[in-house]
């Protein structure tokens, strides 16, 4: 069954230690930290592999993600598998639920979460799909 969700959300992002003096000008380590409100009330944590250019507005980045908390009144937990480029300023964005990664009464979620940001508010939009309650 195709559903949809939308809402806010609150991201921090804290930079993690390099080991590697060289590779951190151009590779760098965040943890991630979120707070999503609305139809989806949840509390995500994840972490975040960057990577940037000396071309400015092109980079490229790569997430996981743990969300856990209720959509849409069903409690559990999935994860979301992340991957973004900016190619000159002009941004590609994918989130897809990882399979199976669902639990409790969120098993078998799978889907696609959009977002966008405007005047410096997270919004996401997510494309869902769930089995019937139990």
């Amino acid at each position: 069954m195709n559903q949809h969700a939308r809402g806010t959300f609150e991201v921090k992002l804290a930079p993690q230690p390099s080991t590697d003096l060289e590779l951190a000008a151009v590779l760098g380590r965040m943890s991630l930290d979120k707070q999503f409100h609305g139809e989806l009330e949840a509390v995500g944590k994840g972490q975040m592999l960057t990577g940037g250019t000396a071309i400015k507005g092109s980079a490229g980045y790569v997430a996981m993600e743990q969300v856990s908390g209720t959509l849409q009144g069903r409690k559990g937990t999935f994860l979301l598998q992340h991957s973004g480029t900016m190619n000159r300023g002009v941004p590609q964005l994918s989130i897809t639920v990882v399979p199976d990664s669902g639990t409790g009464q969120l098993e078998g979620l799978s889907g696609k979460l959009e977002i966008r940001i405007e005047g410096g508010q997270h919004y996401y939009d997510f494309d869902y799909s769930l089995p019937s309650a139990p």
